[in-house]
């Protein structure tokens, strides 16, 4: 089940996002494992995916950016990963929104990262493509994220806004 997150459920949400984390090392980037997790206060408002004890498992967190839902952090507990958590929150929030597409940016080269959301329906967008706050996440990130691995900004099209157009 997805829902919002309770106020008394936030500090869980840091847990889950410092255990997510973890998984950076692996791939040798400590840097990232070790970076700031946040606040809580910035988890206001995320969707969560509960277990079968309405505990959260998995969260998402977005704003709208450029007129799009964009996706600041998608966590899923390592306990739980590989069930298609992520994806459902994602696609909860694709149903949810009132917004033509879905944004993101996430590391190029980490599997669980762009791989994974090119195989959930995003593609890469080129810099001229950004718009004005879309560039400003990238040149804040760009100055915020510890370590030089590559950073890819992507983008989903939401479907039922999707329509074909044909001359008049």
């Amino acid at each position: 089940m997805i829902r919002t997150a309770r106020d008394d459920e936030l500090e869980l949400l840091l847990q889950i996002e410092r255990e997510a984390g973890r998984a950076f090392a692996d791939v040798g980037m400590p840097e990232i494992a070790g970076d700031d997790q946040g606040t809580v206060e910035e988890l206001v408002g995320a969707w969560v995916a509960v277990d079968d004890d309405d505990r959260p498992v998995a969260y998402l967190i977005s704003a709208v950016v450029d007129g799009c839902a964009h996706i600041e952090q998608v966590s899923v507990a390592p306990s739980h990963a590989r069930r298609g958590l992520g994806a459902a929150l994602i696609d909860h929030l694709a149903a949810v929104t009132d917004t033509p597409a879905l944004t993101l940016t996430t590391f190029r080269d980490v599997p669980w990262n762009a791989p994974y959301y090119a195989r959930l329906g995003f593609h890469a967008l080129e810099p001229a493509d950004y718009g004005p706050e879309l560039a400003a996440v990238v040149r804040d990130e760009a100055e915020r994220i510890p370590g030089d691995a590559p950073r890819v900004a992507m983008r989903r099209e939401i479907s039922r806004y999707s329509t074909v157009r044909t001359g008049t």
